[in-house]
């Protein structure tokens, strides 16, 4: 892999282990309780599994944006932002029935790097009149600067392991509190 990147394949984004994506979901959920959220809110594909896990465990209703409209949304949000990943610039589309300003969102998304798709969630709910009072990501890429990218939106950011160097296939990781959520037993 370049430097920089991380290859998760084989627990997130091609194969997905179950047990360890419902750990991740219990553990933000727990430290984003507090945020009385009543949505959480990502983008299609990978941020679709944390998310649901989160809103599984916190029992509420998850929305996530398509990055191409189906025919059967017509009025709704639409915002672009930068993907570093796949070096394009996309389109998020949230239908407007799904997202509104009784909306208090969390967002939920498998990267945190430069921040400008979470930043892109943070528009298309301000768009909506919802209000954005989390954001929970599995991996911060802390060198990248997406939570000093995100600091004036004045909501609690967690991260559950923030890289703070890829480099030669070696991956350094932030020292970090360990997980307090109780997981359920089998």
């Amino acid at each position: 892999m370049k430097d920089g990147i991380l290859k998760v394949s084989s627990f997130l984004n091609h194969k997905v282990d179950a047990k360890l994506m419902d750990i991740c979901g219990e553990e933000l959920a727990y430290r984003l309780r507090d945020t009385q959220a009543n949505k959480v809110l990502t983008v299609e594909a990978t941020g679709l599994i944390p998310a649901l896990t989160v809103a599984r465990v916190l029992r509420i209703p998850l929305v996530f944006a398509r990055k191409s409209r189906p025919i059967s949304i017509s009025d709704s949000y639409q915002t672009s932002y930068r993907s570093r990943t796949k070096g394009v610039t996309s389109d998020l589309i949230i239908s407007e029935e799904y997202l509104g300003p009784t909306d208090r969102v969390l967002i939920i998304d498998d990267f945190l790097a430069g921040g400008s798709t979470v930043e892109a969630l943070f528009r298309i709910s301000k768009m909506a009149g919802a209000r954005v009072v989390g954001v929970g990501v599995l991996i911060e890429k802390s060198k990248e600067g997406g939570r000093a990218f995100l600091a004036g939106y004045d909501v609690p950011v967690e991260s559950l392991a923030k890289i703070t160097k890829v480099e030669n296939g070696h991956i350094e990781i932030a020292h970090e509190e360990p997980f307090i959520a109780k997981v359920r037993e089998e």
